[in-house]
């Protein structure tokens, strides 16, 4: 039974269509991210999974239970904001033990004079404080849970909103877009904290996020969504090794691929006037090549692609080669090495302002007119084969 499982889910502001029935299961203690440009809807979609907006059509079950008319306090979800949305006027130990003291102490418990009078309410605050502790320890801000959130920095805040999620020890943890608020040292520590804190609790964490970069790096599998749909489901090496659609293919990945418009010629495809080393498919009208598909090669090598060297950039462990083909589109092309292998290309002299860039045939992306992806027959063997 799958902790949280949508069917069919609708949403629609006015007459804009945000989400076009969604349809996703997902697993117990799964890491899942749904990732997507702004206004896809992913944002939409975890807002109603936690009971913050209410969908037109379709259903949510979560723990194996039906939810839509259950309220957000009901779910047994705990959301993690953009924002944090701590309460500055409370000290960290406040705002971490907030929901377990709206959830364990009654209305008259809560009130400033009575609660003072109730044995009851100061057993129970004990209680609460211990698991305050525990979450703070485990989080490692116990040394901050006397400061108020003014006195605490980005990363900081971000855990305790973390603890204030965690102390309900809910059946889901939904986060809306948590590390964007973050400077980019702070996102790259933070998203390392939150992969070891899934692996610990083990529990189900549902992730949003624009940033590829952090649902390439956390996710167990990732949701990609554009306008409204689900475009492609899997685990990350699947839709950058074997994205469904050109979309797919041209919003996972950094640097951005390479699309190149293509014919057939003797069996064989033609891009840019060159007839490469890749067999043609029927219906293929776009070949995409990632960085790491491409490798400099020498003048006049049967299948390399003529190209202009536009700039060259070092990354240390790499360089990148941005260069534009020689056709009249001028297409860009990013061509990747490592240190070594752009070190061994210039000795050789390869690196000069005309380039010639082989691409590599296992690793090109053939797609037809409408942008599905193309699998050539022993690819796609391979692939039923795994599936």
């Amino acid at each position: 039974m799958a902790a949280i499982t949508l069917e069919g889910i609708v949403k629609s502001f006015g007459s804009t269509e945000v989400l076009r029935d969604i349809s996703l299961a997902i697993g117990h203690g799964e890491f899942i991210t749904l990732v997507g440009p702004s206004g896809c809807g992913k944002s939409t979609l975890l807002r109603i999974i936690a009971g913050l907006e209410r969908q037109d059509r379709g259903s949510i079950a979560i723990g194996g239970r039906r939810v839509d008319a259950l309220k957000p306090a009901e779910r047994g979800v705990a959301m993690v904001f953009q924002s944090y949305a701590l309460y500055p006027h409370m000290s960290v130990a406040r705002n971490i033990a907030n929901p377990l003291e709206m959830q364990r102490l009654t209305f008259a418990e809560r009130l400033p004079l009575l609660r003072l009078l109730s044995p009851r309410r100061r057993r129970v605050m004990r209680e609460i404080m211990r698991d305050v502790g525990t979450v703070a320890a485990a989080l490692q801000i116990d040394h901050l849970l006397p400061r108020k959130p003014a006195q605490l920095s980005g990363g900081q805040r971000q855990r305790v909103a973390l603890g204030r999620a965690m102390v309900r020890r809910p059946d889901a943890f939904l986060m809306d877009e948590p590390l964007s608020n973050l400077d980019a040292r702070l996102r790259v520590h933070m998203r390392g904290e939150l992969a070891e804190l899934h692996r610990r609790l083990g529990a189900t964490f549902v992730f949003v996020t624009h940033d590829q970069t952090e649902a390439m790096t956390m996710s167990d599998r990732v949701a990609l969504m554009l306008d409204g749909r689900i475009e492609q489901l899997g685990t990350p090496a699947a839709l950058y090794d074997t994205p469904d659609t050109l979309a797919v293919a041209q919003f996972i990945g950094s640097p951005p691929i390479a699309v190149l418009p293509v014919t057939a010629e003797g069996g064989l495809v033609v891009a840019a006037g060159t007839r490469l080393r890749l067999s043609a498919l029927a219906g293929a009208a776009m070949l995409g090549l990632r960085a790491e598909a491409l490798a400099p090669v020498r003048k006049g090598t049967p299948g390399a692609l003529p190209a202009m060297l536009a700039r060259s950039e070092n990354l240390g462990a790499e360089w990148l080669l941005h260069a534009t083909l020689g056709d009249a589109a001028a297409t860009p092309v990013v061509c990747r090495l490592t240190a070594e292998a752009h070190a061994t290309a210039r000795a050789d002299g390869l690196l000069g302002e005309r380039l010639w860039l082989m691409p590599d045939a296992s690793r090109a992306h053939l797609f037809d007119a409408s942008g599905r992806r193309l699998v050539p027959e022993a690819q796609r063997a391979a692939v039923e084969a795994v599936a």
